[in-house]
């Protein structure tokens, strides 16, 4: 799916349409993504915009993981998409259901009108069993994502959500995409905080 992007996304546009005015988009209007101008963006330019999300979001304290939901736009020409931004906010709301995977899908339904969202959905690193439960239920047609996640993670790493028969929706995978520097992004701020946990240092016995 062909689309343009001009500058890295902004956080005043985290979770919503990304307008035009705000030069998000070359050639757009109403949120929505042109394949016939400017340059087009492949699965590594989207994830590394992805990136940049979740570094928004380990500045404010949370786990830095970042999304960006393309869906193709039903009322304009072949190739013309919406664009959806999120990234962690489960800190910040509180809310322990607002991972990036599921506050991009919200904006896209109550933005659309319809929980039938599809399109593709970018994220940096493999969703955990809540968001692939949301994601199929989303009928997203195609999901990208960093790095694995061998703790949590649903696409693979601990259980294939997608996969299962008891899924009744088929979703495309496909992970791995700028992998490490995803999973470089998380060992970093989880690096961080255990040192911040630790604390300075204490006097020397010598």
């Amino acid at each position: 799916m062909p689309s343009v992007w001009e500058n890295p996304a902004e956080s005043a546009l985290l979770g919503q349409v990304i307008e035009p005015s705000r030069r998000a988009l070359v050639g757009g209007r109403d949120g929505i993504v042109r394949g016939a101008r400017g340059v087009v963006i492949d699965d590594c330019e989207w994830m590394v915009r992805a990136i940049s999300l979740a570094d928004e979001a380990a500045r404010l304290g949370e786990v830095p993981v970042g999304a960006i939901l393309l869906v193709p736009d039903a009322t304009g020409a072949h190739g013309e998409s919406r664009v959806f931004l999120a990234r962690n906010e489960k800190e910040t709301r509180p809310d322990p259901t607002a991972h990036a995977e599921m506050l991009a899908l919200r904006a896209a339904a109550a933005t659309l009108g319809t929980w039938r969202v599809g399109g593709t959905l970018y994220v940096t690193k493999e969703p955990c069993l809540m968001c692939a439960g949301a994601i199929v239920a989303a009928r997203v047609q195609r999901l990208v994502y960093g790095c694995d996640d061998p703790k949590a993670g649903a696409a693979g790493s601990i259980i294939d959500a997608f996969g299962s028969a008891a899924a009744n929706h088929h979703v495309v995978v496909e992970g791995g995409v700028e992998a490490d520097a995803a999973a470089a992004q998380l060992r970093a701020f989880f690096a961080a905080r255990r040192g911040e946990r630790r604390g300075p240092p204490g006097p020397s016995v010598l």
